[in-house]
This record gives C-alpha cells, structure tokens and sequence, in this order.
C-alpha cells in the first residue's frame, strides 16, 4: 500500500493533470441537485444530465415533483435505469422535503440518509457540492482509482476508501479531490495489466508499492 503522503502526492499529481473540475450534474436549485443525484446511482451523469431537463421543466421543485404521476416520471427517466424505484424514490424525497422540510434540504447526513433514494454517497454529494463541507463521496470511479493506485487493499468497502481518504486529505481539499478522481477515473482505465498501463501516475504508484511492500 501507499504511504499517507504518497496518497496526498498521487492525488495532487492527478489535480495537476486533469485541471479545476466540479460537478457535472446539470441543475439549478439544491432540490434539483438532490434528484440528480439519487438518479445517477448505477447510471452516468451523462445520461442524468440528458433526462433531467425535461424532468425539472416539468416539475422544478418539491411541490410539483410530489404531485407527479409516476408513471409520467418513470417515461421520462426512463434512460437511466432502475427507473422503476428511482420515479417512486424521488416522488417520495419530494414530498417529505415540501411537507416536513418546508422545502430544505437536510444540511446533514442522517437527514438527507433518511430520504428514499438517498444513501451515504448521496448524502457525502450534496454535503459537499451544495452545502460546502468536507465531505468525501466514494462512486466506482473513485473506489477503482483507490484500489488500482494502492491507497487502499483490494478488498476495501466504500465506506474504508472513504475513511483513508478523509483520513490523509486536508480537509479543504476533499471537493476538488472527489471530482479530480472521478475526471481521472474517466480518462484512463484501472482495469489494464501492468505490462499494459500507459498512465504515468498507475506506473509510479505501482513502483512506491512494490518498494513499501520490499521494505517490510
């Protein structure tokens, strides 16, 4: 595995390459980024970003969306996959959130959690994106970047890759860390053998593996 400050050099080398990134959701209003989210659980926010216009067109904020026939919802996710329990989900979150919430987001992670939908990853995403807190959101991209590079063992769960991130990264540098992993994780594959790897980065932390691994 990779020292601590060997993690924190091998996400700054990624930052240096990849360049400032955010969000690649497309919203406009917290509610709207919420929804987004819970649609991009196992589906790309490419095809989120392509159905949601005419999701948030058509019902833009928490009354409408409650208000919404699912079946109506369902034909206009219906891309993104599981559309069946995500047109249920979101319809649900917006009726707690108009009705309990008076139309708020929950700024903490027990309570956007408590949403139907709404699991650790989301939470970590909205806490950061929306409400600015040092929060670390684990997706494929992130988890394979984290096992590929030696942060953490193959084995390791989203919750244990989330933990060594937090763990080592400043807190102040968590957003951009998220995002720069997953734009990485988009550009190059973890999935090529090593007599294969053409990314630098994989090739140096193969290297600092090898040679922490020696020394013990």
């Amino acid at each position: 595995m990779l020292k601590d400050d060997q993690i924190v050099w091998a996400i700054h080398q990624m930052e240096a390459e990849i360049g400032p990134v955010g969000p690649s959701l497309i919203t406009r209003t917290p509610f709207q980024y919420l929804i987004s989210v819970i649609l991009s659980a196992q589906a790309t926010d490419v095809s989120v970003n392509q159905v949601t216009p005419t999701l948030f067109d058509r019902y833009p904020d928490p009354e409408a969306l409650m208000h919404a026939n699912v079946e109506d919802v369902e034909t206009i996710i219906r891309r993104v996959g599981l559309f069946h329990n995500k047109a249920k989900n979101i319809v649900k979150t917006a009726g707690i959130v108009h009705e309990e919430l008076n139309d708020t987001i929950p700024n903490d992670r027990k309570g956007i959690m408590a949403l139907p939908g709404a699991g650790r990853k989301t939470a970590n995403l909205v806490l950061s994106d929306v409400f600015g807190q040092p929060t670390f959101a684990v997706d494929t991209h992130v988890s394979a970047i984290s096992k590929r590079l030696h942060f953490v063992k193959q084995s390791a769960s989203p919750l244990q890759v989330e933990q060594k991130i937090v763990g080592v990264v400043k807190p102040e540098e968590l957003y951009q860390a998220h995002h720069t992993m997953i734009e990485f994780g988009r550009k190059y594959s973890m999935k090529l053998t090593p007599d294969k790897e053409v990314c630098q980065l994989i090739i140096d932390c193969d290297k600092l593996n090898e040679e922490n691994e020696s020394a013990i």
